[in-house]
């Protein structure tokens, strides 16, 4: 009998599950921001130059951005528009991750239900790295100890 597993095409090695689910929630994350953006062009679209062409027109990528989510340390690529008209300034703002956002608002929950339960605000970094995974980030005792008096 075969054994079901997930190969990475790029490395061909056997991923982990939690790897595997890392993977899974960034492609889900592209298909949602792709998703996002689409309906936002197309409501959009009565929007036009003069000459007929669309004012409000997809503009590439932001620079990708890690975010650190249940699944761990995800790479984030936000699509962007252009507004083509003089002077006025309308752009796409995803409401999935917006601006300057590093973490999911559930990892800002529970920093302070750790703090509460017993650690302390130096072992909470090492607990969630090693739940999260090594890469993760903004969790630093400075972040730690402003999410805990929120």
């Amino acid at each position: 009998m075969k054994k079901n597993t997930f190969f990475d095409t790029q490395k061909l090695e056997v991923l982990s599950l939690d790897e595997i689910a890392r993977q899974g929630a960034e492609a889900m994350l592209r298909v949602a921001l792709s998703a996002e953006i689409d309906a936002y062009i197309s409501s959009m679209s009565e929007v036009v130059l003069p000459d007929g062409r669309p004012a409000i027109v997809r503009n590439g990528n932001h620079r990708p951005r890690s975010i650190t989510v249940g699944s761990g340390q995800i790479e984030a690529i936000i699509p962007r528009t252009r507004d083509r008209r003089q002077g006025a300034k309308e752009n796409f703002v995803s409401s999935i991750i917006p601006p300057y956002m590093r973490r999911s608002p559930k990892i800002d929950e529970v920093v302070p239900l750790l703090y509460l339960r017993g650690l302390s605000t130096g072992d909470i970094f090492p607990a969630l790295s090693e739940l999260l995974g090594p890469r993760v980030s903004g969790l630093s005792a400075a972040n730690v100890s402003r999410l805990k008096s929120n």
